[in-house]
């Protein structure tokens, strides 16, 4: 089952995410969900995918971005800020309910593109992206300089 997050959700939300981005704490990703999530300001949804016991297995955040996105054209660009399935629940097209989740809720919008990005060293999520439907519309490196 697919559902948008909600802030029942946010527990075992916070716990994907820190599946997906291990960088930063549970507080740092609850608090994030509050902030962009749970606001309300309608530029920002998630979707949890839960398994028959009801437990939260696979999440997908996306956002409305008014600014360039690389390769498209139109604004705003629904864009897939980032998608996870437990490694146990993959290959059974879980990824794909919650990015077809993620496509309803921005066409809902008027959206008529759909944007992503993965690390260019991601093989995994590229692969992702293409059985999803994406296409590849450029690579890069950005730069930093300190002043």
């Amino acid at each position: 089952m697919i559902e948008i997050g909600t802030i029942k959700d946010v527990e075992p939300w916070a716990q994907l995410r820190i599946a997906l981005w291990p960088h930063h704490s549970l507080e740092d990703h609850c608090a994030e969900l509050a902030r962009s999530f749970l606001s309300g300001n309608g530029k920002a949804a998630a979707f949890i995918a839960r398994n028959d016991a009801d437990e939260a297995i696979g999440l997908a955040e996306a956002t409305l971005r008014h600014d360039y996105v690389n390769g498209c054209t139109s604004s705003p660009v629904l864009f897939l800020e980032g998608i996870y399935v437990r490694p146990a629940e993959r290959r059974r097209g879980i990824a794909r309910l919650l990015c077809n989740a993620v496509a309803e809720w921005g066409k809902s919008l008027g959206c008529v593109e759909f944007g992503s990005d993965a690390p260019l060293e991601n093989a995994a999520s590229h692969a992702l992206h293409a059985a999803l439907g994406f296409a590849e519309t450029q690579r890069v490196v950005f730069f930093r300089k300190t002043l």
